[in-house]
């Protein structure tokens, strides 16, 4: 899966290594990553995907892939896809143990019958605005309901006509009897079922009863022989109600821990929030590239094995933090740097005549594709004599210290010649041609006097280039805690976040790209062809520029 860094011990291993050492799982090493699919993935996914299916992969064990599909009214078969594409792509691999929630509802619904026979769980009548305001706060213990005392006999009745559709969604819940005075408020009588009359996914009109998460969660575990289910902090509160339910029903028991969730600065990583971006048109669907999705980021262009070495880096902790984007925008230019081959393109083109080459001029100059990576070989790229180059790199009246191209001055156009600019051709007062010369023993990029020259800029030829349309994304928010701000976290959206270049010019070897390829425009960044590409159409997206800010960073903090 490449050249991820190695992962550091951390608790979580720490605690395997001890159930090693005791026996308690005879050695075995069994994980699960359990996603709802009520969305698309995000990068806060991907770090639990990366931890669970890496500590299988370490301790030679297995890792499951399980849809925790308890709830109809918000799952789709749509994002059960995305996410099974998500974590094949990101590199990882559940071999025949796809699994679903759905797949084990009617032994849920066995065992729940069990703790009605137990005199440990019973129908109740509240509807759920009383049940929580039945559970009591913090500092005072909940009110029991005033049916909770119903008879084993009623209670398998009344279930068992939920079961069979008899009443309406919201008049009936199946709930734990546990303990309504308990300090942990999960606690205290959780509902365990609820009646919706919802078709579902995977198992279609079958239920009209669905299980709470808390009482499908262990049970799921339990099935399926999971030694250590590894879940995000928000679940810490909630597993003396896992342990309490296993141990009722007197099963297999894994042993839950829980992590720190990934937060990032300048993004927001709630479904929720996400599907409002969605819905609300904020950004162009799940897979937009300035999204923190899974599939989004694959659509920027960001390597697989860039993401699995940034969820190496920043570890496993057990106290929430928030990591800096600019730690995975340097993990991408890591891997980028290394391995995607060099282009030139030209995203604002103003255009140069060299007035000493005839007009039937073609020069195919050998260009290094990817000096970090000898083996990437060469390529032939030509040199002809109308060209364009940024028109960033050309001042008529430059100050002291610009030294690119103006009036009279040499400067290199890389991997080719020395050029000067002997005359500025004009229309309304804006510059539209520069006529230029070239030194023609200087081919390559180096006079043949050893003279210097301080500035190298890129270029394509007029005559080859490409036109393309290349869309440069940014950071999607303004702020780096959007919802930490007043207002709506909407009112932070970036509006520079994406920038549409059109007309843009490209040097031909482009064109022989596919889909998702990445590779460097010389220095512009780092980019990949959009899926939008069609014969004759070609658009490319800014994965991410060059500029390192985490490096910088990391230099001045030696």
């Amino acid at each position: 899966m490449g050249d991820e860094e190695k992962t550091g011990r951390d608790f979580i291993r720490e605690i395997i290594d001890e159930h090693d050492r005791t026996g308690r799982f005879q050695g075995r090493v069994h994980t699960r990553f359990p996603p709802e699919p009520n969305g698309y993935l995000h990068i806060g996914h991907a770090k639990s995907i990366c931890l669970n299916f890496g500590i299988a992969s370490e301790y030679r064990g297995k890792c499951n892939l399980r849809f925790d599909d308890t709830n109809p009214t918000k799952e789709e078969e749509e994002y059960v896809n995305s996410i099974i594409e998500d974590v094949r792509w990101l590199g990882f691999d559940w071999e025949d143990r796809l699994f679903f929630s759905s797949d084990y509802f009617g032994m849920m619904h066995d065992r729940a019958v069990d703790l009605i026979k137990k005199g440990e769980a019973y129908v109740d009548d509240l509807d759920a605005a009383t049940i929580s305001e039945y559970r009591g706060t913090l500092t005072t213990p909940g009110r029991e309901s005033p049916y909770r005392n119903r008879t084993v006999e009623e209670n398998l009745d009344l279930f068992a006509r939920m079961r069979a559709g008899e009443f309406n969604d919201g008049d009936k819940v199946l709930r734990a009897k546990i303990d309504m005075g308990h300090p942990n408020m999960n606690m205290r009588d959780p509902v365990m079922y609820r009646i919706l009359h919802a078709r579902h996914h995977n198992t279609g009109d079958e239920w009209c009863i669905y299980p709470m998460y808390d009482w499908a969660h262990g049970l799921e575990d339990s099935i399926e022989g999971i030694t250590h289910s590894i879940c995000t902090l928000e679940f810490e509160n909630h597993r003396p109600l896992y342990d309490w339910f296993l141990d009722e029903l007197g099963v297999y028991h894994p042993q839950q821990i829980e992590f720190a969730r990934l937060n990032l600065t300048f993004t927001v990583m709630s479904k929720r929030k996400l599907l409002e971006l969605v819905k609300g048109g904020y950004v162009n669907g799940w897979d937009d590239p300035r999204m923190p999705t899974i599939s989004g980021m694959r659509r920027r262009g960001y390597p697989p094995s860039a993401i699995r070495n940034f969820c190496g880096r920043i570890g496993v902790a057990k106290i929430n933090s928030t990591i800096a984007l600019e730690l995975l925008e340097h993990s991408v230019r890591e891997e980028m740097n290394r391995s995607c081959p060099r282009y030139m393109g030209v995203l604002d083109p103003l255009k140069v005549v060299i007035e000493n080459l005839p007009d039937d001029h073609e020069d195919w100059m050998d260009v290094i594709n990817n000096p970090e990576d000898p083996s990437a070989g060469t390529r032939k790229v030509p040199f002809a004599k109308e060209l364009y180059i940024e028109r960033e790199d050309f001042m008529e009246d430059p100050p002291k210290k610009f030294f690119r191209l103006a009036p009279g001055r040499e400067v290199r156009f890389r991997n080719a010649y020395l050029v000067t600019c002997t005359d500025v051709m004009k229309e309304g007062g804006e510059v539209k041609e520069l006529i230029c010369r070239v030194d023609p023993d200087s081919r390559g990029g180096d006079a043949p006097d050893g003279r210097k020259v301080r500035s190298t800029i890129h270029w394509v030829s007029a005559k080859h280039a490409l036109d393309a349309e290349i869309r440069l994304y940014d950071k999607l928010f303004t702020v780096e805690d959007p919802m930490g701000e007043e207002g709506e976290f909407t009112e932070y959206l970036n509006p520079g976040s994406l920038v549409v270049k059109k007309g843009c010019r490209v040097e031909p070897a482009v064109g022989g790209l596919n889909t998702g390829d990445r590779f460097q425009f010389e220095r512009l960044g780092y980019f990949t062809i959009d899926p939008d590409t069609k014969e004759g159409d070609l658009i490319v997206n800014r994965t991410i520029t060059l500029k390192d800010t985490w490096a910088k960073v990391q230099q001045q903090n030696v």
